[in-house]
């Protein structure tokens, strides 16, 4: 093995804008930049994160075997507090401008949110949108596993032109194909019919049931991101510095019951909103690269923006101290310690043999609430 593609060097450059770069370099004369803001980036996120689940969310793991309600309850708003942070770091350290325009969000209001993907990082962009309109500690992110290595939007563009090409549909420029099977589940899932037991027919061994209509869904978000200067496609690009000058969200609500009914219908409907969202982003990248001309003036969130810059603030103050606080800990008590080690077993443990908290949460709220008509319809 050549010995010289082991060495590295580093050097640390400024570059004209003040920022601090630092050059790795290898013996072939590879060299690789990152950026102090995106390693600051990176690692806050990564360290707020861990020591978050450890000693935030850990303690109250034996909640969800007792009343999985307040175990949510409780972890949707600790979850919260860490989905500030990179909010927080994008707008108050990096610079990052957001500009919401079209419908306005209803607080309280549940609905499914549909987005286009221009990059890997869209899902933690609308993070900053979101937290204007008190969602954050209420979105649930949907994602197929084989999407979680999504390569890139080059790719995937090859990939959703040879899907229309195949199903005969039109090829999209700033949009990929959506695939609707899993929006077509999910709203149906949350408005379809509820069956609550009326009466038990002991003869037959079965439980009469009277259908209540589904209140689980008020509306459907569809939300159009656009990024009017640089483009960072992965967390590659944010580890380089390359963080959006400008986030544009463009939302548009739809009432359930103005939803069609049928899958058929439905799936037609998403597919509907993907050829608007091409041709809004078409007259956004060809023209003044805004919103504006859509006619709907910028959303007022429900937080002013007083308020949305405290919670900024306070996020950053508390994640900064965090960190340190709890290493200070587990240096000090072996209690601590114990407890770090054990939480890390059982949150490795349970990812390995159960696939994740989620699926044993869920497991739990259906067997502390299981209904006796359900359990009848299953004996049959």
């Amino acid at each position: 093995m050549d010995q010289t593609a082991l060495h590295v060097t580093a050097a640390v450059r400024k570059l004209g804008n003040g920022e601090l770069c630092l050059y790795l370099c290898t013996g072939k004369g590879t060299r690789i930049m990152v950026s102090w803001r995106g390693i600051y980036f990176i690692l806050t996120l990564f360290w707020g994160s861990f020591f978050g689940s450890i000693f935030m969310l850990g303690p109250f793991l034996p909640l969800m075997f007792i009343n999985p309600s307040w175990y949510r309850w409780i972890n949707n708003r600790l979850v919260a507090t860490w989905l500030t942070l990179p909010v927080a770091l994008l707008e108050t350290m990096f610079g990052v401008k957001v500009i919401i325009t079209g419908d306005a969000f209803v607080p309280g209001e549940r609905s499914v949110i549909i987005m286009n993907h221009r990059t890997r990082m869209d899902w933690m962009f609308l993070w900053n949108c979101l937290m204007r309109y008190s969602y954050l500690r209420l979105e649930k992110i949907c994602l197929k596993a084989t999407l979680k290595r999504v390569p890139g939007f080059e790719n995937s563009t090859a990939r959703s032109n040879e899907f229309a090409e195949k199903n005969g549909l039109q090829k999209y420029e700033y949009v990929l194909h959506p695939r609707t099977t899993g929006f077509t589940f999910v709203v149906d899932r949350l408005r379809e019919d509820l069956k609550w037991p009326l009466a038990e027919d002991k003869m037959r061994k079965t439980w009469l049931t009277v259908s209540k209509p589904g209140k689980n869904l008020d509306a459907v978000h569809d939300i159009t991101v656009a990024y009017p200067h640089n483009i960072p496609q992965t967390e590659r690009h944010l580890l380089l510095g390359d963080f959006p000058k400008e986030i544009h969200f463009h939302v548009h609500r739809y009432p359930v019951d103005t939803l069609p009914t049928s899958k058929e219908d439905l799936q037609l409907w998403c597919r509907k909103r993907w050829e608007e969202k091409e041709e809004r982003l078409r007259s956004f990248y060809q023209g003044q690269k805004n919103f504006y001309f859509t006619g709907q003036t910028v959303i007022p969130p429900c937080k002013s923006e007083l308020r949305v810059l405290v919670v900024k603030l306070l996020s950053i103050l508390y994640w900064t101290l965090f960190g340190p606080a709890v290493c200070l800990l587990i240096y000090l008590y072996s209690l601590v310690r114990w407890y770090f080690i054990i939480i890390i077993v059982i949150f490795v443990l349970q990812e390995r043999i159960f696939g994740g908290l989620e699926i044993i949460e869920l497991a739990c709220y259906r067997f502390l609430h299981k209904q006796p008509h359900l359990n009848a319809e299953k004996k049959e």
